[in-house]
């Protein structure tokens, strides 16, 4: 099984949140529902970075670092080639 590490931003407040999923595209349409107790009601989100990790493990502590980070941290990392976005929509 995969896993992948991602940000998402809220529309509406500019904030990120953080996470891991095996299923990017359908835990953002998730958020989106308001099915997760973090992001309801803050939406639209839109999912702004990917990055595949080689197992679980990996994927919680990389998501651990990534919640200790601030914005400015993220937004060069949103534009880093660790960015997998763009191939993982276009795949």
């Amino acid at each position: 099984m995969e896993y992948f590490v991602y940000i998402i931003e809220s529309e509406q407040s500019g904030i990120f949140y953080k996470g891991y999923t095996s299923y990017p595209l359908l835990r953002l349409e998730e958020h989106n529902r308001g099915q997760s107790r973090y992001t309801s009601g803050k939406g639209p989100l839109n999912m702004v970075y990917l990055e595949k990790m080689t197992d679980k493990r990996a994927a919680l502590i990389r998501e651990k670092q990534l919640k200790r980070v601030n914005g400015n941290y993220i937004r060069r990392l949103i534009i880093s080639d660790l960015n997998i976005m763009g191939q993982f929509i276009s795949s």
